[in-house]
């Protein structure tokens, strides 16, 4: 058993995938496909408002104010989907869980294009919001569990990837649907997003298993060994990892995988290395929404206006311009995760951050900016930049960093609550952002959002080890009080 642990450890050392893994690695990335259809879903209901809120306050006589808030809280919904989500997983499992959320998107969708009022689209994006809530939960914990340890950065990329693939394919349709009526047009631009949920709801039932680690979890052996023999090749040295690590989780939890003894070690007694595993998870969440990425998203074509990009079309060209640089960027962490690390792509993607989002404050400071064509074009480039560098790590890395350094008997919970911390500041920043350039001026928005990047990249070179190649079951020692953040991930 020990020689069979140090040559796997020293084939990913190499950065050689391990036999087990690589037997099993096209059923893992067919699942990690399917239960990324959430984040896609996801990324459109996120993104469509961009295009669409201009169309639904000349509709329905919705005030900038009404707007801002009914953006904004569908990420406040979205809290209570991650919490609630959490509590699912670790009940009804990861594969009904995604089921349920795929449910959810196409009530909420159906609710939202059909809304004759205010109250109707905010009780749409009510339900909506939670669905997001989930599906950014329930994605990183369940590719997470069933991807093989030398293939797990690559698909756990996968969802991010998915999701700005979904906000570029919500920039397209309110491109392109733009000219027809507008007591129609964002009602199709919102009703789209419920035809993926369709797909997804029957593949997790029917298609997708559940994931050894919650199989044994819940006294399923059997089951998570036929799963395993799927996705990990030597099914049994696998499930001997998990079944040793989930006795050790039982032991230390004293009453097993209740829900309040789970709450209890993440939030009152933790130990130093929960501890500090929810320190880097909250650190990273937070320091994701508050760079102002979903300033952007949403409110793209209000900042394209405000440097004089006065066509319509020609606004909603440029948003879709930011999705393609988002999208195309996020194809690089699939493939540097696993053999360049997470803390390096984290810290270039900060420095990134910081520096284009304070070209892009220069590029709107100015009060005759919005009459110059060089102000515009590089407002539009500094703001694709961004999105490119956001993509290249704080996007998809630390959904993966989460997912991957939370002991398993505390991995949905930890995972709803750091989804939490990323849902408030989402709302934050969605529901003050009018406000806020209205105060302190377009410029000084993205100078504090570049304050902010720059504090993400101190954080990360201070705080977070490094996790590339190592196994779940060897992540809760790595977070213990003495390990030091700049250390080398190891295998052994």
């Amino acid at each position: 058993m020990k020689e069979d642990e140090d040559l796997e450890a020293t084939l990913l050392a190499e950065g050689e995938p391990a036999a087990a893994d690589t037997a099993g690695s096209t059923y893992a990335l067919v699942c990690a496909l399917l239960a990324s259809l959430t984040s896609i879903i996801y990324g459109y209901n996120r993104g469509v408002m961009s295009g669409a809120q201009k169309f639904v306050q000349d509709d329905l006589g919705v005030s900038d104010r009404q707007l801002e808030v009914l953006i904004g809280a569908t990420s406040v919904y979205s809290l209570v989907g991650s919490l609630a989500a959490g509590w699912a997983c670790d009940r009804a499992g990861r594969r009904r869980t995604v089921a349920l959320s795929a449910v959810m998107f196409l009530v909420g969708s159906a609710l939202t294009a059909a809304a004759n009022g205010y109250a109707a689209l905010m009780a749409g994006q009510l339900v909506a919001g939670v669905a997001c809530g989930f599906g950014l939960v329930v994605a990183p914990v369940y590719i997470s569990e069933i991807a093989p340890a030398s293939s797990r950065g690559f698909l756990s990329s996968i969802p991010e990837i998915a999701g700005n693939s979904g906000i570029l394919l919500s920039y397209i349709a309110d491109f392109a649907l733009a000219g027809i009526p507008k007591t129609l047009n964002w009602r199709l631009m919102i009703g789209i997003g419920a035809v993926p949920p369709l797909f997804l709801a029957a593949a997790a039932m029917l298609v997708m298993p559940e994931t050894p680690r919650w199989l044994v979890l819940h006294g399923h052996p059997d089951d998570a060994r036929r799963v395993l023999a799927r996705t990990a090749g030597d099914a049994d040295r696998r499930l001997q990892e998990i079944v040793t690590s989930v006795q050790e989780a039982t032991k230390q939890a004293g009453s097993g995988a209740s829900s309040t003894s789970v709450w209890r070690e993440i939030l009152i007694r933790p130990t130093p290395a929960v501890r500090r595993v929810m320190l880097a998870i909250l650190g990273l969440q937070f320091f994701q929404q508050a760079c102002g990425v979903a300033a952007l998203v949403l409110y793209a074509p209000r900042v394209f206006s405000h440097v004089g990009i006065t066509s319509e079309r020609a606004v909603l060209g440029a948003t879709v311009l930011l999705g393609a640089a988002k999208t195309v960027s996020i194809v690089v962490p699939l493939f540097l995760a696993d053999s360049l690390g997470r803390r390096p792509m984290l810290l270039a993607s900060a420095g990134g951050m910081a520096t284009s989002l304070l070209v892009l404050g220069l590029s709107v400071r100015a009060p005759t900016a919005a009459t110059t064509w060089w102000a515009a074009a590089t407002c539009v480039a500094a703001a694709a930049v961004f999105m490119a560098t956001f993509s290249l790590g704080f996007g998809p890395v630390i959904w993966m960093y989460g997912s991957e350094i939370l002991p398993l008997r505390l991995r949905a919970q930890g995972t709803g609550v750091g989804t939490a911390v990323n849902r408030v500041m989402s709302a934050a920043v969605g529901m003050t952002f009018i406000s806020l350039y209205e105060a302190v001026g377009m410029a000084g928005s993205f100078y504090i959002f570049a304050a902010c990047a720059a504090a993400a990249w101190v954080f990360v070179y201070a705080c977070l080890p490094e996790t590339k190649g190592r196994s779940l079951e060897e992540m809760e020692a790595l977070f213990d009080a003495g390990a030091a953040p700049s250390s080398p991930a190891s295998t052994s």
